[in-house]
């Protein structure tokens, strides 16, 4: 057994703290919206500029023009403001979101992560991937723990190119979830998902890591 996709997204809302600010990425990470834990109030950040955006809206209440920077519909609250997307990697670069939760294709032990393109494949853009790296204080990365072949997309070093060196405080996957130390401390698996065993999720993790299981 594993975690599924919204408990993986469940897991990472976990991380959410009351005050935060906070830029979700696209895929799992945008569910996270969704799931936010009662008593905790948060605003939602898009690159596109928008600050304090609402959960997926139901059939009945979308608007096309609300949009987050993945292209996907939402909607807005009382207090949602908009700005240019200039102003909003501003407040990226400028330190004023507190946490960033991401997708990746890959990720390193040292903290690399690799989730803007595929060598030779077609893409849109880097997006602001890059940006939220290097300017948020603490990223959190949500992904599936393997490929679809089934090789271990934790790796000892990422193969893809770069999103940014040394950014991940967090790791979150299907199988667990791991500590990274930026500054080289290495990497601890904190937690299991539901019905994963220590020796499957050891098996499946090119990664080197200690147990830090309670």
């Amino acid at each position: 057994m594993a975690w599924t996709r919204d408990e993986m997204a469940a897991r990472a809302a976990r991380e959410l703290k009351d005050g935060f600010y906070v830029n979700l990425g696209v895929g799992i990470p945008t569910q996270v919206a969704n799931l936010i834990p009662p008593g905790i109030k948060v605003t939602l950040h898009s690159e596109n500029g928008m600050l304090g955006m609402g959960p997926f809206p139901y059939e009945d209440e979308v608007d096309p023009d609300l949009i987050n920077a993945g292209k996907q519909t939402i909607t807005e609250l009382p207090q949602t403001s908009y700005f240019s997307s200039s102003d909003s990697f501003g407040m990226i670069r400028g330190g004023h979101i507190n946490l960033s939760i991401l997708g990746a294709m890959q990720v390193a032990e040292n903290g690399d992560l690799a989730n803007w393109m595929v060598p030779g494949k077609m893409i849109k853009g880097m997006g602001g991937a890059m940006d939220l790296v290097a300017g948020v204080p603490r990223v959190v990365v949500v992904m599936e723990h393997t490929e679809k072949g089934g090789a271990s997309k934790f790796k000892q070093r990422c193969s893809l190119p770069l999103t940014g060196k040394g950014v991940i405080d967090l790791l979150i996957t299907d199988l667990g979830v791991f500590e990274i130390d930026r500054k080289g401390g290495g990497v601890a698996l904190i937690e299991l998902a539901t019905g994963v065993t220590l020796e499957e999720i050891t098996a499946k993790t090119e990664a080197t890591f200690s147990n830090r299981l309670k």
